[in-house]
């Protein structure tokens, strides 16, 4: 745990002027979280970075009343390493916080209390509620969580979905839709990368999984007519594996909350949950969970006021976004993810495509 070091007079150079005591108090009393009171010292608790952001636990001390003030927060800001190559992602996790997360039911994500983009250099902030001592993450990766927890967490997954679904606003001041001719552009790229994919794996990638990602790349327009609908679309994660979900801890009585929303876009719903069971998991596990996690999923749906979605529309959902998800092993590699990454998802994926007969939806 890193040393505490008071912020008075001035700021260390690594973190934004936002966590000065007078900026932070007009931050707070701007988000409705500090009355009378003002942030008299600010103590950066512990620090550590993940793959492409920075986060300090910032603890705060007040002078005046503070009562149901935020006594510590969450700073996120962008890895240095990554700051310039990763800034849109940045940018869109702002977004979401400043136009999404007021728009939601609480309790689905940490709440925000402030969050700025610059679009001069490209830095950027988020202040976060503290959920360390509330909350904690299932299992450390690579584990799953237990059936439990993963009922938990896909319960929330359809809560989030069922506060955008088919949301009048989706493509138009929320997310963006894109057009036909965008996707055959993306496909397009796609097929350059699986291209160079397939020569660098040379016979560890079989005939037969070659044949199927020709016939999806040529298949890809017919595929998407799914997406292109615009019918049962909504607000997905697209980072939404069991490690960007917080459990409450033992006794504590609270919600599940999501995190990481960098890759946030308007699509179809059940892409998430392809992405959580059948790319990372290996088959003994997703075959015992997935049917009745699924019949979860819809029940919550239903209970959240969705209208007009059967389950069989899930389950034909569910399946085109797995064999979608087969792409996801390439998008990867195209990024410079590591092997021990996409290999095992390149695995799995292909595994929960024999189990559910995608191929015929070629």
């Amino acid at each position: 745990m890193a040393r505490g070091r008071g912020i008075m007079a001035m700021t260390p150079p690594q973190l934004p002027a936002v966590v000065e005591p007078g900026a932070l108090t007009a931050a707070l009393r701007k988000a409705g979280a500090l009355d009378a009171g003002a942030v008299r010292e600010v103590k950066v608790l512990h620090e550590r970075d993940t793959v492409v952001s920075h986060i300090a636990r910032l603890g705060l001390r007040y002078v005046g009343e503070s009562s149901g003030s935020p006594q510590t927060l969450i700073l996120k800001t962008p890895h240095a390493d990554f700051a310039e190559t990763l800034a849109e992602g940045g940018r869109h996790e702002v977004t979401f916080y400043s136009k999404l997360a007021p728009k939601m039911p609480p309790g689905l994500a940490p709440r925000c209390f402030d969050g700025r983009f610059d679009d001069q250099g490209g830095a950027w902030h988020l202040l976060l509620e503290d959920l360390t001592d509330s909350h904690e993450i299932a299992t450390q990766w690579p584990l799953p969580p237990s059936r439990e927890q993963t009922f938990a967490i896909v319960a929330t997954l359809a809560r989030w979905h069922a506060a955008w679904w088919d949301h009048p606003e989706l493509g138009d001041t929320v997310g963006t839709l894109a057009s036909p001719e965008d996707s055959a552009r993306h496909i397009e790229t796609f097929a350059g990368h699986y291209d160079r994919f397939a020569d660098l794996l040379g016979d560890r990638l079989s005939e037969e999984r070659r044949i199927l990602y020709r016939r999806l790349i040529d298949q890809s327009a017919r595929l998407s007519e799914r997406y292109h609908s615009r019918r049962n679309l909504s607000i997905t994660h697209g980072d939404a594996h069991t490690w960007n979900f917080f459990l409450p801890r033992a006794g504590v009585t609270d919600t599940v909350r999501m995190f990481d929303f960098d890759l946030w876009g308007a699509n179809v719903p059940t892409n998430d949950l392809a992405y959580m069971m059948a790319l990372h998991w290996f088959p003994e596990r997703r075959q015992a969970l997935e049917r009745p996690l699924l019949n979860l999923y819809h029940d919550t749906l239903l209970a959240s006021g969705v209208t007009g979605y059967t389950r069989g529309a899930l389950d034909r959902d569910y399946r085109l976004s797995v064999l979608w998800h087969i792409t996801k092993p390439v998008w990867q590699w195209a990024i410079n993810i590591p092997p021990v990454i996409w290999w095992h998802h390149l695995e799995r994926i292909m595994m929960a495509v024999d189990d559910l007969g995608c191929e015929e939806l070629l």
